[in-house]
């Protein structure tokens, strides 16, 4: 069984390499460098033709999307509990909240970092604030979710969280950010600590601040 992740640091590969780590399995990482443009390239369009990161490749067969990916290697090695068993209610909730980070909340924090995609530069700023400003209330349904609870499915760590994270530190750097949800940066904290986040940081070269 051979994998390999293509990735670029600090992009939407993060939460597929932090489970990766977490699973413990071994696995090739293969770096896209973006900034000259080799998403983009005839090579990497083979794989993913959108140009976008990451790509995953399974003996063969090549997977988009992030969330899928997850959700892939989570089937893949059910052993190791990164998602609940299939055909459970938890089951069910993780496949809620997965889908709704990547199609609800991942949509706007794209619209604030690249604006330029979406109106005229003259209306770049303007765009961005209702970006954030429907982004927030998104990261305030995850803090509410935490209230009485360590982790977003069941009663342990799953993919779900990891995906969380990395679209909370997309925040950062905003003038609002998930981090100052506290029963959100509570979880962050958490998954910040494990050993694979800290592997994830270190390999990447990630500096503060981390979320």
């Amino acid at each position: 069984m051979t994998y390999a992740l293509y990735y670029s640091p600090s992009t939407a590969a993060m939460a597929p390499h932090m489970l990766l780590r977490e699973l413990g399995v071994e696995f090739e990482l293969r770096r896209v460098d973006t900034q000259k443009g080799e998403h983009r390239n005839e090579a990497y369009t083979k794989l993913n033709p959108n140009g976008l990161i990451p790509a995953f490749e399974h003996d063969g067969m090549i997977l988009w999307e992030a969330a899928a990916i997850c959700t892939y290697l989570c089937d893949l090695h059910p052993e190791a509990g990164f998602a609940p068993d299939v055909g459970t209610k938890q089951r069910g909730e993780f496949y809620k909240w997965m889908i709704w980070l990547t199609n609800t909340v991942q949509p706007d924090l794209i619209g604030w970092f690249y604006p330029d995609r979406y109106v005229p530069a003259e209306n770049a700023e303007q765009y961005k604030m209702t970006m954030l400003d429907r982004l927030m209330p998104r990261y305030a349904i995850l803090d509410e979710r935490l209230r009485d609870r360590d982790w977003l499915v069941g009663d342990r760590i799953t993919a779900v969280d990891l995906y969380a994270f990395m679209l909370s530190r997309w925040t950062r750097n905003m003038p609002r950010r998930a981090r100052d949800l506290p029963n959100l940066r509570r979880l962050l904290d958490r998954v910040m600590a494990r050993p694979a986040t800290q592997k994830v940081y270190e390999i990447e070269g990630i500096a503060e601040p981390f979320f």
